[in-house]
């Protein structure tokens, strides 16, 4: 088993949504935000090689939506999803599969592109995709708090195409393939999926929106995006304990500049931040 980080790029969001009821006079000295009140954050994919198979865990922002769209968010940085994929000697036709965590747009924006005449077509031909009945159809009949966020263009294509599976959605953990574990979480949106991957002796727990950054270990710090924040609590509350009893690495998708952190257990009992690691130095760590 081996895992790498897929830049996709940055983007910015509102420091008050990301924050939620933490006030701006102590997230600001976090994530400074610029005039607008808009942070920035990476979108930060995964590739998981495992035996004959190349998985891509979500897809970041893409490039097919508009300008007026991209204007809301202002995607930058040099890095993309198929310029990131190159420098890891791959194509898009060396992926396998696509894991996608959740149907919110700058998770799974990069899983379909524009083809010839416009066509929409699978960014990545000969992947299997996988999400999970629970939360594509809870995508395709959205709430109007998300409604925003679940862009049909990114993922119904990939129904109709046949190119879509479902992962079972069970109470317990679920052992995907060896080695990789699949958590649901009710908190951020209905049944996403975080990860939990085992690479030798290491842990990684791949926190999709549950902990986008090192900036929300904090316990108060949970999304004002999230459907049902009582139950974010709760779920970071039991991950973190895992982290911490376990030895677990966590990994974060949105985290301008952390890819990677453990945990520690402070003098007053709290679980805070121990060490900022990139991907590289925790495997060799």
């Amino acid at each position: 088993m081996n895992i790498k980080i897929v830049h996709t790029g940055l983007f910015k969001l509102d420091g008050g949504a990301m924050f939620g009821v933490v006030p701006k006079s102590m997230w600001k000295k976090l994530n400074p935000p610029d005039e607008n009140n808009m942070c920035t954050w990476a979108m930060r994919c995964l590739l998981i090689e495992t035996g004959d198979r190349k998985i891509l865990v979500d897809t970041g922002l893409g490039d097919k939506q508009d300008e007026k769209f991209r204007s809301h968010f202002e995607p930058h940085g040099s890095q993309n999803l198929i310029t990131s994929l190159e420098e890891l000697d791959l194509v898009p036709e060396d992926i396998t599969d696509v894991f996608l965590t959740h149907l919110h747009f700058d998770h799974v924006g990069g899983a379909i592109k524009r083809g010839v005449g416009d066509e929409l077509v699978p960014t990545f031909p000969n992947a299997v995709y996988w999400s999970n009945e629970k939360h594509y159809q809870w995508a395709i009949h959205p709430n109007e708090r998300e409604r925003a966020s679940f862009l049909k263009e990114n993922f119904v294509p990939l129904s109709n195409l046949d190119c879509l599976q479902y992962i079972p959605v069970q109470e317990t953990p679920y052992e995907w393939l060896p080695g990789i574990i699949v958590h649901y979480l009710y908190g951020h949106t209905e049944a996403m999926m975080a990860l939990e991957i085992e690479v030798g002796t290491k842990t990684f727990f791949y926190c999709a929106d549950l902990i986008p950054s090192s900036f929300h270990i904090g316990l108060p710090y949970v999304m004002s995006y999230d459907i049902r924040p009582l139950i974010s609590l709760q779920e970071k509350r039991t991950l973190l304990e895992k982290v911490v009893g376990k030895n677990w690495i966590l990994l974060f998708e949105h985290d301008p500049e952390t890819e990677c952190a453990t945990l520690i257990r402070n003098e007053k009992g709290r679980i805070t931040l121990d060490k900022r690691l990139s991907l590289e130095e925790a495997l060799e760590g």
